[in-house]
């Protein structure tokens, strides 16, 4: 059995999802939508065992002992400081590539599944970016998940994971994967994971 990695854009994953949740919920879930990070995580494995998991994403200094759970799931954890001028992230998307680039290498000659959870899809007619290099991966032999809001995925991106492996509508989980709450508590609980209609290759 093929080997599991997962990749994970956090803050890509939850910009998103704030874009879901005001369609699905009205606009105030914009700012109410939460991340059930253990569900996502479970979503992503979907009954495998995992070799390598890594989330990347900002320093939200509130949210350090969300980040914490998934260091103790096991998942490998990396925040960035935000610009101190501009208070947009840095060098996000090409940590979590270095990431992707590595295991490439390391694990030469013994493939595995490679999960990427994110919308992304920068990059694609230049060459770079995280489809860039899950084509370079899919090209060793790896086999490709993607994890993705459909609303915001890159449709390009949407296009070729299902072409060649599978894509994963995040629409579909949304009621497990997220809840919401305000200052006064949570306002909607996450629901169970059904991964009965979660595909993997």
């Amino acid at each position: 059995m093929k080997k599991t990695f997962i990749f994970w854009d956090n803050s890509n994953i939850f910009v998103s999802a704030k874009t879901v949740a005001a369609e699905k919920e009205g606009e105030d879930a914009y700012y109410k939508i939460r991340i059930d990070f253990q569900k996502l995580l479970d979503l992503a494995k979907a009954g495998r065992a995992v070799e390598f998991a890594i989330a990347v994403g900002s320093i939200p200094p509130q949210l350090r002992h969300v980040w914490n759970k998934l260091e103790q799931a096991g998942v490998k954890v990396e925040l960035y400081e935000r610009g101190s001028q501009s208070e947009k992230e840095q060098a996000v998307d090409q940590a979590l590539q270095v990431h992707m680039l590595r295991k490439a290498f390391d694990y030469n000659g013994q493939v595995g599944i490679v999960v990427m959870l994110t919308g992304d899809g920068k990059g694609f007619l230049d060459g770079v970016g995280f489809h860039a290099d899950l084509e370079r991966m899919q090209k060793r032999g790896w086999g490709v998940e993607v994890c993705a809001w459909e609303r915001t995925c890159n449709p390009r991106l949407k296009q070729w994971a299902e072409k060649i492996g599978v894509f994963v509508p995040l629409e579909n989980f949304y009621e497990s994967i997220t809840f919401t709450d305000d200052e006064s508590g949570v306002i909607r609980k996450s629901q169970p994971l059904d991964l009965t209609k979660r595909k993997t290759i």
